[in-house]
């Protein structure tokens, strides 16, 4: 846990949504807050008009004379380089400096902590056991890798009884942690640029599942042991008679210890029916009546950028943080689901020249599922281009003939001269942003 005494923090790199809210948990401490980011965005707005000063400069110039003391706390996301000329200087001047992961970890020293980790759905998950959490009166603080819809913030703390954190594999950063009870709901390998071989990203969560001090839940299936959920399996916690309704899903939950008929849960997708699964028996086995928790689940408002549909025109959009293929194949056999007869067409932005290049089969037999394709330039984020990967060679891997790549100018001509009835946006870029410039012309379903 970090000092009760007013102390200077300096996020670096503090519009990432990991950052974001902790720098918010200072704030609400009492302490001073900066922060520097590359971009503008609504992220670095919200924690301006909170009061937090933030700089686009990533020279020392633009330091403050306050921010040049070497007391002040530096914490800095691992997409930070580390010849970012303001990391070098507190390096040299011999400032205290953690990593988000490292100091997230000191958050929660001697705290009952629980973790969401996986490949996919830990953002869901943990958005989820948050709004349980909050809906049955719980003394938490919550760290989520996303933002409820219509919400600007991603920390909610309402005491400190509970810490729940998603648990991001990035650069291993789950590692770090030693939760009381955690919940994996995926071991899909990814970020080979840091693991190297889909082995050694297996390994890794198998070495997160030991650290945890009592309870493990796991999806069914995963080659780890712990506490299991799943849809139609033998599992502790088990959605059966799974039926589709107008808002999301109805299902008979049953726990280890009781059958609940007719639960109804308010979001799309078999793949969201397992993360309310997972928060579930997370918030089960922390403690909390499940009658209570089952109550909740018709009125979770969603998180932006999960399976977000909007009524366009005559058509429907949806928005989705999917970059990985298989969360793209949950997408498309989400659409598949709810709109079997609908034309439709994915407008895709990969994220990544690594992932591309990692996966480039997966993407290009996931995407060819789709009635049309339409592809954007890869989002580099952190890293530089790798020569021979590139969006180009991505399409001409795909095997549909209704598929393009365009800029993103062109993505509302798209709309209009398309004949599908469904689109669907994908990607952890800034194609979220697009959905943005057509909120006008957008009704929430």
């Amino acid at each position: 846990m970090i000092k009760k005494s007013t102390e200077i923090y300096y996020f670096i790199g503090i519009g990432g949504v990991g950052m974001s809210s902790l720098a918010r948990f200072c704030f609400s401490n009492g302490h001073q807050v900066y922060g520097y980011d590359k971009v503008y965005s609504e992220t670095t707005k919200n924690l301006t008009d909170l009061g937090i000063i933030i700089t686009y400069d990533s020279s020392i110039l633009a330091l403050s004379k306050k921010l040049l003391s070497k007391e002040v706390k530096i914490i800095y996301t691992s997409a930070i380089k580390s010849n970012h000329p303001q990391l070098k200087f507190y390096h040299k001047q011999g400032n205290q400096i953690l990593k988000r992961a490292e100091f997230l970890s000191k958050i929660c020293e001697n705290k009952k902590t629980l973790a969401i980790a996986g490949t996919h759905g830990k953002t869901t998950t943990t958005s989820i056991l948050t709004h349980i959490f909050s809906k049955t009166n719980q003394s938490f603080t919550s760290f989520m890798g996303g933002f409820f819809r219509n919400e600007s913030s991603n920390f909610v703390n309402t005491g400190l009884d509970n810490f729940i954190v998603e648990a991001d594999e990035y650069d291993r950063s789950f590692l770090k942690l030693n939760p009381t009870i955690a919940c994996i709901t995926s071991v899909d390998p990814d970020h080979l640029d840091i693991y190297d071989t889909k082995e050694a990203f297996i390994e890794a969560f198998k070495k997160f599942s030991k650290q945890v001090d009592d309870k493990l839940i796991v999806a069914f299936g995963l080659p780890i042991s712990g506490i299991t959920y799943g849809i139609d399996v033998k599992a502790d916690y088990v959605a059966r008679n799974l039926t589709l309704t107008e808002r999301g899903y109805r299902f008979d939950l049953i726990s280890p210890n009781q059958i609940f008929k007719g639960v109804n849960f308010n979001q799309l997708g078999r793949h969201n029916v397992l993360n309310v699964l997972g928060a579930i028996a997370v918030a089960n086995q922390s403690g909390i009546d499940i009658k209570k928790i089952l109550s909740t689940l018709e009125n979770f408002p969603g998180i932006k950028r999960r399976m977000n549909v909007y009524s366009w025109r005559n058509s429907i959009i949806i928005d989705d943080y999917a970059h990985h293929p298989k969360e793209i194949e949950s997408v498309l056999n989400t659409i598949r689901s709810f709109y079997p007869n609908k034309k439709n067409c994915v407008i895709f932005q990969p994220h990544l020249f690594s992932r591309t290049k990692d996966f480039m089969k997966e993407f290009c037999s996931v995407l060819g599922h789709f009635d049309e394709i339409v592809l954007l330039d890869i989002f580099p984020a952190r890293e530089e281009a790798i020569e021979n990967v590139n969006a180009y060679n991505l399409l001409e891997g795909i095997k549909n003939d209704q598929k393009k790549l365009i800029e993103k100018k062109e993505i509302k001509s798209v709309l209009e001269s398309s004949e599908a009835e469904v689109f669907t946006f994908l990607g952890a870029g800034d194609i979220g942003e697009e959905i943005t410039k057509l909120k006008s012309e957008l009704i929430i379903s």
